[in-house]
């Protein structure tokens, strides 16, 4: 169970193949649990800048970015995908784990926009939506099309038909570091379509796990894990996301307090690790080289879960249980298909996050040497048309 969803963790190839397929060849995934909304209207920037740190307004036609929504204390209420269109609307991509409140917020922000004289329509699509990723992902697609795929950088976007099957967008994005697209198709034809691609022998189809360690590889965040609305960007080290322009004007929400951050240096910040033994989990104690506390331990509802033990979080990540982005823990982890060793994140005290910083990780009460690695992990082969 996904966020209401039954998902596959794999099919039958299994995750350690399906994961290195995808670096080598191609996979597909079937990602409709995503949200998908379009923004009409003439105040529709004006809509999206009131809700995100990120600059709308610069996106080119067809071009989108990844951009935070946040609230007033400067938390991470979901990471999302915003794309001028070509036509006439925002198409935005979020999290299904996210829908309900991220739909409320929107709603509820048009409404008010609304009332006073602004020009905004929600309407939530229907579409199934399908990543094919990896790096014969270009030749396997451009069979099917009639548009020019080395003409579609990343993060842009097109309308066509997709393998006879009208109405499809095509955005060149992913999860996995790898070249990829994510089609937005017509539910009634998706399975005709996921079967055409399927169709191709070099084609896997691909599940959860998969997309999980492919997206930690690359060093992606995966939301109510390593962000959360008790994490702002300048912790998560997503500051990338803020546009010039919104970081002058201040009008986003929680712009004070993240932007008070940056000009003192948030006091813990999200890190990568790396470390030889037992895999690293989720929950997992990060500490100094001589097994000292790197975070603030012991205050009310960290150190169980900083221990591995207290899981309350995963079921209420509104509970004083959460703690997945506490200092001196681990949020992502597992042993790395690509890399033979084992990959982890988690947030840190800021003077322990510096690259090649030596600590330790505590796995069944036992202490073994970690390092403070750059992310990505494994290379990003994101492709940009010359």
């Amino acid at each position: 169970p996904f966020a209401g969803w039954s998902l596959p963790l794999h099919y039958e190839q299994g995750h350690l193949q399906s994961h290195l397929h995808t670096r080598r060849r191609c996979s597909l995934f079937d990602v409709s649990h995503m949200l998908q909304t379009r923004v009409y209207g003439r105040d529709r920037i004006k809509f999206m800048e009131s809700l995100v740190v990120g600059d709308i307004a610069e996106l080119k036609p067809g071009q989108g970015t990844l951009t935070l929504l946040t609230n007033e204390r400067g938390g991470i209420v979901d990471d999302l995908i915003v794309t001028n269109t070509s036509e006439d609307h925002l198409y935005v991509v979020s999290n299904a784990g996210c829908a309900d409140k991220d739909l409320a917020i929107m709603r509820g922000r048009a409404t008010e926009l609304q009332a006073a004289g602004n020009d905004i329509h929600l309407e939530v699509s229907d579409n199934a939506l399908l990543a094919l990723q990896g790096p014969s992902m270009a030749q396997v697609l451009q069979a099917g099309l009639s548009d020019d795929l080395a003409k579609l950088s990343f993060m842009n976007s097109i309308t066509t038909t997709v393998f006879s099957v009208p109405g499809c967008r095509i955005t060149r994005c992913g999860y996995t570091g790898e070249d990829g697209v994510e089609i937005s198709v017509p539910a009634e034809r998706a399975v005709e379509l996921a079967e055409q691609l399927l169709g191709v022998p070099e084609v896997w189809p691909a599940g959860l796990a998969a997309r999980d360690s492919l997206r930690l590889e690359a060093g992606l965040c995966l939301y109510g894990n390593d962000i959360d609305e008790t994490t702002t960007p300048a912790e998560a080290g997503l500051m990338w996301t803020l546009g010039k322009r919104r970081r002058a004007a201040m009008d986003f929400p929680g712009a004070a307090i993240i932007m008070a951050q940056v000009k003192e240096k948030p006091k813990r910040k999200r890190v990568g690790l790396t470390s030889v033994g037992p895999p690293i989990r989720p929950h997992t104690a990060i500490l100094g080289p001589e097994g000292t506390p790197v975070g603030r331990w012991g205050q009310k509802g960290w150190s169980g879960c900083a221990h591995g033990r207290g899981r309350g979080w995963a079921a209420n990540p509104h509970s004083p249980l959460h703690v997945s982005t506490s200092p001196g823990t681990v949020t992502s982890g597992c042993p790395s298909p690509s890399l033979g060793k084992n990959i982890a994140m988690g947030y840190v005290e800021t003077a322990h996050s510096r690259a090649g910083t030596s600590l330790t990780v505590e796995v069944r009460k036992k202490q073994h040497p970690a390092l403070v690695t750059k992310m990505p992990f494994v290379p990003t082969q994101y492709y940009m048309a010359k």
